[in-house]
């Protein structure tokens, strides 16, 4: 079993004599799977019915006679023009009632028939003259689903699936609030998406629309990978794309697709980029089911930062592209493998930039390439993690399309947070559904879970029943899933669990102080230890004295509840206290705490300077563990085992050398 590298590779970009040039690159980079044809329908379909296939034809033969494998895809992310001029309709509508013109990729409504019609057509045609080809390994439908569109195909579409989400207008009327703002509905005919209106909008039809993309793109999707399906058994899949304005459920979607892929793209150009790194290969791996997933588009060279791109320092690539793979990626793809000439994104990094292959970035693509099959035994191991933090997309929406009491609440930021935590005290962490099975988890974390079910409720109660330690964030319980608030005092479902009650909510401006010594900050909370043990309390303000963090023994767990948003330093100090309740990390059988200097400083919240990642991998009886060096100085682990990378054995101490990586089997 190898790891998969390589990237995107457009060749209609460049002429033929390119081509024989890139195949030759691609093998001394070590490259053996490149996604062909994302953007390439113009290029496929000129005109209506008319196809050149001619190009494509000769480029999957250069690659197959290179030992490249393909992952072939349908266009569909970008219509060519043609298609817009005769189908104006399908254009996407904008929240505020506006019809974009084409001219950029994604200028398409999903909801429209032409569109799904023509879509299908470009799918089954490929299919039909691809299925059998040598070079072909996997089917990669669409790009990045994630487009949202308010059109009237949209509505109606809309309104079928809340026909059949909640059977009656009564219901609707109901899970809705439409009581408030005299917002009731007699016929389904006067139900329309949550366009720019007036002032607020109803947070559960915001809410509805969003699981109604979801499960309309999944449509899309579907369509596709079943004409497909009828002429050829490889995988299908999809790049799944994180961030806000991401109508997807991706843990639902994961079902659908033969191998879960992503793209990933950090923004922050410092040790943050790192950070988001674990967090987003950890979260592919839970949409996976903890199965081995793939990593099917990053930067080869540079992090978007909003307003300037930075270049990737000698090295971080390489640490970048091995924490996915330590973390389930089954290899490493980027976009692009040749950076291109013109277009809207010619200046995005590539594996050859356009200064050519005689250049520091490609070497360092091609010193990569020959690592990892060095690696490929690790492909089928699992990640071991004995902590979990619930993540739960639909929270995520709510919270978004709600007026909270605070502009400074943000789910996505709260989960970060708890997951930077671990990763800094260099704890690997899973991430699980508020309803998965916990069992095997020492540890629970529930960071700001506004929206549960009662469902969900009751299974993070059994999991502490059963002996877990759960610890619960502030704002969490809030409302269900109408986005409907549980009455009687907060954090609603979890008050009975927690033994706490709160009747009213404190958003902070600045930082609050506690009495050991720790602060809080964004949000606090007037908290009733109601059978729940103090653990530290508000010091000075209005809440002087009351419970700022509290736990209840529970059957033979624990239940914490944290009602601020600990600064840095305080929350290091308790993730420290809760880690001991956690198997250690363990580096050929000593504890993981002795193979990273200064970590009682980090535990402090001091940043040493230097950050090693540590993160373990196992099948049957072997124990891989991989060291990736974030910082500039070498650092001296204890283990016995075979180091990967070097092929060398090791008896007693490794060194794993600044901005490096080592990989240590052991078993």
């Amino acid at each position: 079993m190898s790891l998969y590298y390589g990237g995107d590779y457009n060749p209609e970009q460049w002429d033929p004599a390119v081509w024989k040039e890139d195949v030759d690159l691609m093998r001394q980079a070590g490259v053996n799977l490149v996604t062909v044809g994302v953007f390439s329908w113009s290029s496929l379909e000129p005109a209506p019915g008319e196809y050149d296939f001619a190009w494509l034809d000769q480029v999957l033969d250069l690659l197959h006679d290179g030992g490249v494998r393909v992952d072939l895809a349908t266009p569909t992310a970008s219509p060519p023009p043609w298609f817009s001029r005769l189908h104006p309709e399908a254009l996407p509508v904008t929240a505020d009632g506006v019809r974009l013109t084409h001219g950029s990729r994604d200028t398409y409504c999903a909801c429209a028939p032409a569109y799904r019609d023509a879509a299908r057509g470009i799918a089954r045609t490929l299919a039909e003259r691809y299925h059998d080809h040598p070079a072909l390994a996997m089917w990669h439908v669409h790009n990045e689903y994630g487009s949202t569109c308010y059109c009237s195909f949209a509505a109606e579409r809309f309104r079928g699936w809340l026909r059949d989400r909640y059977g009656s207008l009564d219901r609707l009327n109901e899970a809705w609030t439409t009581a408030f703002w005299s917002q009731g509905y007699a016929d389904w005919a006067d139900i329309e998406p949550p366009r720019t209106t007036q002032y607020l909008v109803n947070p559960t039809q915001y809410l509805d629309y969003r699981r109604f993309w979801s499960d309309e793109l999944l449509a899309a999707y579907l369509d596709q990978k079943a004409v497909i399906r009828d002429h050829s058994a490889a995988p299908v899949t999809t790049n799944f794309v994180f961030g806000g304005w991401v109508p997807v459920n991706h843990a639902r979607w994961a079902a659908e697709v033969d191998v879960v892929a992503i793209d990933h793209y950090p923004d922050q150009a410092g040790i943050g980029a790192e950070e988001q790194t674990a967090f987003g290969a950890d979260l592919a791996r839970a949409w996976a089911g903890g199965k081995p997933w793939l990593l099917m588009e990053h930067a080869a060279g540079g992090l978007n930062t909003g307003g300037r791109w930075h270049t990737k320092e000698p090295g971080r690539m390489a640490r970048n592209s091995l924490s996915h793979i330590a973390r389930g990626s089954r290899g490493a793809l980027f976009f692009q493998w040749r950076a291109s000439r013109g277009g809207a994104e010619m200046y995005h990094s590539a594996m050859v930039p356009h200064a050519g292959a005689d250049s520091a970035r490609f070497r360092e693509i091609a010193r990569l390439g020959s690592v990892l099959p060095r690696l490929a035994e690790v492909a089928e191991s699992r990640v071991v993690a004995d902590v979990a933090i619930l993540w739960d997309v639909e929270c995520w929406w709510a919270m978004q399309g709600t007026h909270l009491p605070s502009s400074s609440l943000d789910y996505l930021a709260a989960v970060r947070s708890a997951h930077r935590h671990f990763w800094h005290a260099d704890v690997t962490v899973d991430f699980a559904a508020p309803d998965a099975d916990l069992s095997s988890y020492r540890l629970v974390m529930v960071p700001s879970l506004y929206l549960v079910s009662d469902e969900a409720a009751a299974n993070l109660a059994a999991y502490v029943e059963n002996g877990g330690q759960l610890l619960v964030g502030y704002f969490s319980g809030i409302v269900d899933p109408d986005v409907r608030v549980r009455l009687g005092g907060y954090p609603g479902a979890f008050a009975d669990l927690l033994g706490v009650r709160v009747e009213e909510f404190h958003p902070l401006e600045d930082e609050v102080e506690l009495a050991s010594g720790g602060r809080g900050r964004l949000w606090s909370e007037d908290v009733e230890a109601v059978s729940a043990e103090v653990v530290d309390r508000y010091a000075g303000g209005v809440l002087d004295g009351k419970p700022a963090v509290t736990r209840r023994q529970v059957g033979d767990g624990t239940a914490w509840y944290v009602s601020t948003e600990l600064d840095d330093r305080t929350a290091a100090k308790l993730v420290t206290h809760l880690v001991p309740t956690v198997e250690p990390q363990n580096v050929a059988g000593r504890p993981a705490e002795s193979a990273r200097p200064g970590a009682e400083r980090e535990a402090a919240g001091v940043h040493p300077g230097g950050v090693l990642e540590t993160v373990r991998r196992r099948g049957g009886d072997t124990l891989w563990t991989f060291f990736i060096n974030h910082g500039g100085s070498e650092v001296v682990v204890p283990a016995v085992g075979i180091e990967l990378v070097s092929g060398t054995a090791v008896d007693g101490e490794l060194v794993v050398p600044g901005g490096g990586y080592s990989v240590l089997r052991e078993g």
